[in-house]
């Protein structure tokens, strides 16, 4: 039997492979993103994330011929986009987005001018900004409906680095409300909220992030919004995503992680994505 990614979770994966923790060597990344391409499960999969410094090193490693599709991620700023739309130009590539981050202490204003003063861009091309965790959050995000997407960090490899249940709640909550798409990076390793037994880090889930957005999209508060990050109890979370709405998805578009088949088989395990039965089993 084929098995059929649901659209709840078509392309909700973005294949982050060669950052942390997972710091796949770029040879690895590309030729395991592509032979996704041909498994059941390739419509889970968004595209590969590499960092801007990563494009000089991408040709020889594509054929002629191949379009690997590809969001860019540039942690100096704006300054960079340049460079990195030519680069793409020059290379086999499909490039779906960017993810541009806003600078250690430059101000909003200047960030924004800096962005809307770059090159004439491709109209599918993406441009997710990384909203900062400081003061200057409010500003991103007032300036980003009708211009940009969002993008948030919802974890890392310090403690601090993981928002709480009302800091992320509060963070969709004002995207939501201006209909402004966003994707969420670092930290989501697994479906449903958990501690790390390893770190002792509070994790978001994947699939809590994905409630959280369905009741916000609803009318539903902050409150209601905060309650269903904390689930931990998969049953629950598994059987509530059963009833989220398809709008949700044109809202929280994706999140990258580091490993695909980890999500995968936890989508499995859940019952939200079923995997093929094995050759000669009936269902």
């Amino acid at each position: 039997m084929t098995a059929r990614v649901p659209a709840l979770v078509a392309g909700l994966c973005d294949d982050a492979a060669v950052f942390p923790p997972g710091l796949a060597p770029l040879p690895d990344a590309v030729r395991a993103h592509r032979e996704r391409q041909d498994t059941w499960y390739a419509g889970l999969v968004g595209p590969l994330v590499l960092g801007a410094a990563a494009l000089p090193q991408l040709g020889a490693l594509l054929a002629p011929g191949e379009r690997l599709p590809l969001s860019v991620t540039l942690p100096g700023g704006p300054a960079g986009l340049p460079a990195v739309l030519a680069g793409c130009a020059r290379l086999p590539v499909e490039l779906r987005s960017v993810e541009v981050a806003v600078p250690e202490a430059m101000a909003p204003a200047q960030f924004l001018d800096l962005l809307a003063a770059g090159p004439e861009r491709s109209g599918d091309l993406d441009v997710y900004v990384e909203v900062p965790r400081d003061r200057r959050r409010g500003a991103v995000l007032e300036a980003l409906p009708g211009r940009y997407r969002a993008k948030f960090r919802t974890g890392g490899v310090r403690a601090d680095l993981h928002p709480d249940e009302a800091e992320l709640a509060a963070a969709v909550a004002a995207v939501v409300g201006a209909r402004v798409p966003f994707k969420a990076t670092a930290g989501l390793h697994h479906a449903v909220r958990n501690t790390d037994p390893r770190t002792g880090f509070e994790q978001h889930g994947f699939l809590n992030l994905l409630l959280a957005t369905d009741a916000l999209v609803r009318g539903g508060t902050e409150a209601d919004a905060r309650a269903l990050l904390a689930e931990r109890d998969g049953a629950v979370v598994a059987d509530r995503v059963r009833s989220v709405g398809p709008e949700v998805r044109a809202l929280f578009t994706s999140f990258g992680t580091c490993s695909i088949t980890e999500p995968r088989d936890e989508l499995v395990d859940l019952g939200v994505l079923a995997a093929p039965l094995p050759e000669g089993v009936r269902s």
